[in-house]
């Protein structure tokens, strides 16, 4: 029996496309609205011993709660197996405290998910490019996380727009260590910058760990909110010599006009992204932006 594919309202868009690449049943599901602005969701498919898929970022604390309520029920209703797939883990860059008395938002949401019913054969939640390694821990009781990494979609990326004289560069130190090992995947050279701290939340540049001078420069990061680091990154790329430009994002978020800000820029050639968040259902392809969707990626783990 094919297994029961569901999703939340924000991501139906990125369930069509897994819809498309798999062998799935579609989960049908009534939502409305009361007067007040509470949320009435009823579950139209037979649910009773199905192996269950329920796709649902936590892009916000409203879809966060969609996603439990909706998980928690097909549980209640009989699930055989639940298999939450979350593309984009909303408050990943809260993972730990810095100052005193500040929550831990990333640890809490997942205690949260934690506490869904556990289905007859148990649950599983897949989580892809997490800012924080550690945040998968988090998770607790009987729920299994698996952290996909999406290497290979970076890398197809990198290839295409790379040629064969590109360095795979990073905003900064923080995710050198990411950045090297897709460059040592691809044979090519890694490059970082190195900032020091002036004061306050102000820095300088002061180097760039590799040779650039000519080069195409492909940046990666996980995770682009408004793009000022990015454009930054690439502005201090670009006094160092560098060729033709391109930026590749796991989770765009893109968020106060990003896309526009990164293109009026004048420093990028390319932007590329999955579609993990659903800032991306809209986006369309041109001569700026790509969109390349996780679903055979989320077909291939489920």
């Amino acid at each position: 029996m094919k297994k029961l594919l569901f999703a939340i309202k924000d991501y139906e868009y990125l369930a069509q496309k897994v819809m498309a690449c798999g062998t799935f049943e579609k989960g049908q599901i009534e939502v409305s609205t009361f007067t007040d602005g509470e949320r009435y969701q009823r579950i139209l498919s037979p649910i009773e011993n199905r192996d269950i898929i329920l796709i649902g970022g936590t892009v916000t604390d409203e879809a966060t709660l969609e996603l439990y309520d909706l998980a928690s029920s097909l549980v209640s209703y009989g699930a055989n197996s639940l298999t939450l797939v979350i593309p984009y883990f909303g408050y990943s860059t809260m993972e730990r405290a810095v100052l005193s008395g500040e929550i831990v938002t990333a640890k809490t949401r997942a205690r949260l998910i934690s506490a869904i019913p556990k289905s007859n054969r148990g649950n599983k939640v897949v989580l892809f490019d997490l800012h924080s390694e550690g945040i998968q821990y988090y998770f607790e009781h009987d729920l299994y996380p698996v952290h996909v990494y999406c290497k290979d979609l970076v890398i197809k990326a990198a290839l295409k727009y790379g040629g064969d004289n590109f360095v795979m560069a990073s905003t900064d130190a923080g995710r050198a260590k990411w950045v090297e090992s897709l460059a040592n995947d691809m044979g090519v050279n890694a490059a970082f910058i190195l900032k020091r701290r002036l004061k306050g939340d102000h820095t300088e540049v002061s180097a760039i760990n590799a040779d650039v001078a000519g080069k195409t420069v492909i940046i990666y990061d996980d995770m682009i909110r408004s793009g000022g680091s990015i454009i930054n990154a690439a502005q201090t790329y670009k006094n160092a010599g560098a060729g033709d430009i391109y930026v590749i994002t796991t989770h765009g978020l893109f968020i106060n006009n990003g896309i526009e800000k990164l293109k009026n820029s004048g420093l990028i050639k390319k932007l590329i992204s999955s579609d993990s968040h659903m800032n991306m259902q809209a986006i369309s392809d041109d001569d700026f932006m790509e969109v390349n969707s996780l679903a055979e990626l989320i077909c291939s783990v489920i």
